[in-house]
């Protein structure tokens, strides 16, 4: 089945945040629920192989992709013009993201509705939080090559940033130098219980399915595996030769068999979640 577009939205939380998004409708009426499907780091809702992914996922539920309101991505959806935003984006601003997200749903839809969030690598830590802060609103957590530990930031940035306040990160794709501000590293500070993953996750009340390609980076491989240690009814599901996009790149190339597969444990993952 070909692709389709999703219906394309924005939610202004003030005048300069906005969350922008694609609502894609459940194929199957009426929906089942609704999938919020978060990007990771310097990553966006249109980069490569998401758009195809939330038009396949939109199957039983509706599929609601995003991008964060500091993601450093603006308002042609595909270049990162808002760098200064990006230098501020904290965890806890994308938490608020989500929750304004998810208000909103419930305002439009109701709140009988199921909710699951599918993350991709950062955005992946980002759904597991949200959901351990908000277990009644959500119904499963489905991980891509999720992170287990938030902290992304090198030595070398965090020196910086304590010294001058901002430290840079390379975009290998854009080659631009991405500014991060010191409130990032502050705001992991602060919040390090909460966002301790590792050791909340002993206390999931909901399902989640880790989906990762046995090519992904050694350190969320391993995260993956504390994560199942510390709580034996996630499910650790492996891409065989998957990388940590599924061998998808940007601009899209079309589907890779990784990517395929990645897709159809998500489909059976919703349906058993939804207990359709």
């Amino acid at each position: 089945m070909e692709d389709y577009k999703g219906i394309p939205f924005e939610l202004h939380m003030s005048e300069q945040r906005i969350v922008r998004g694609d609502i894609y409708k459940a194929k199957q009426e009426p929906s089942k629920g609704t999938l919020l499907l978060l990007h990771g780091y310097k990553g966006f809702k249109n980069w490569g192989m998401f758009p195809h992914v939330a038009s396949e996922l939109a199957e039983a539920v509706d599929v609601v992709a995003l991008n964060f309101s500091h993601n450093g991505v603006g308002e042609d959806l595909m270049d990162f013009t808002e760098l200064e935003k990006f230098a501020g984006d904290t965890y806890s601003k994308d938490l608020e993201d989500v929750q304004v997200i998810i208000a909103d749903i419930h305002k439009h839809v109701g709140t009988d509705k199921p909710i699951l969030l599918l993350g991709h690598s950062r955005g992946a830590g980002v759904s597991l939080i949200y959901a351990l802060d908000h277990p009644e609103e959500i119904a499963g957590v489905i991980s891509w090559n999720g992170i287990a530990h938030v902290d992304l930031l090198t030595p070398e940035n965090k020196a910086e940033m304590r010294d001058t306040g901002r430290s840079y990160t390379l975009n290998g794709r854009t080659k631009q130098m991405m500014p991060l501000d010191l409130e990032i590293l502050e705001d992991m500070e602060r919040n390090e219980e909460r966002f301790d993953i590792v050791g909340r996750i002993r206390e999931v009340t909901f399902p989640i399915v880790l989906i990762q390609g046995t090519e992904d980076g050694e350190r969320l491989l391993k995260g993956s595996e504390k994560l199942v240690a510390n709580n034996a009814a996630i499910q650790w599901v492996k891409i065989p030769g998957g990388n940590h996009t599924f061998g998808s790149v940007h601009p899209y190339q079309g589907e890779t068999q990784p990517l395929r597969m990645a897709i159809e444990e998500t489909k059976g993952a919703i349906r058993s979640m939804l207990n359709i």
